[in-house]
């Protein structure tokens, strides 16, 4: 039995109404983002899972706290669920900052990461999720390093085809990962 991922971004945050690109900043969700976040709340409180896995990055641990406040499904902060880190970049204009981000598919940002790294950390967590839920159903809260690294580590699709598309939001995104056993 394989273990299903579910995969949320992160709400709608401050930063995206003003095309921030956060990065490993914090960030924090707006208004519009909180009723977002209860809105997952509704549609996955009862699929099926058994423990919500967010980013430790704020925008990503208040969705997860707002969706699942009150619920007996555990909470469970990785940071190698976090966005790629821009490094000297986090926090400027998104616009300025992926207009070239194929530059930066294995050659780090200043002070940062390549998204190639970022892939690499994710996939590193989902090499640990079967040891403790394998053929479980898991909900996974992040950003689109995240999504990019699901893409490409489950479903091999290339890095070079993520980075030239739109991140192109949904309501989630189902990945299956081979049983360890």
């Amino acid at each position: 039995m394989s273990t299903v991922i579910v995969f949320e971004t992160h709400s709608w945050s401050e930063d995206n109404d003003r095309g921030i690109a956060t990065g490993w900043l914090h960030g924090r969700l707006s208004a519009r983002g909180r009723i977002l976040a209860a809105e997952l709340g509704q549609r996955r409180r009862d699929d099926g899972i058994s423990a919500v896995f967010a980013s430790d990055l704020g925008r990503a641990a208040e969705t997860a706290a707002i969706a699942f406040e009150g619920s007996a499904v555990p909470i469970l902060h990785d940071w190698r669920l976090r966005e790629c880190d821009y490094g000297s970049s986090n926090g400027m204009p998104a616009a300025q900052l992926h207009e070239h981000r194929e530059r930066y598919l294995d050659q780090p940002y200043p002070s940062g990461e390549s998204w190639r790294q970022a892939v690499g950390r994710v996939g590193r967590f989902l090499t640990d999720v079967p040891t403790r839920w394998d053929g479980q159903r898991i909900l996974v809260i992040g950003h689109v390093a995240t999504r990019w690294a699901l893409d490409h580590l489950v479903e091999d699709v290339p890095l070079e085809k993520l980075m030239a598309m739109d991140f192109g939001w949904r309501e989630g995104w189902e990945y299956q990962l081979p049983s360890s056993g």
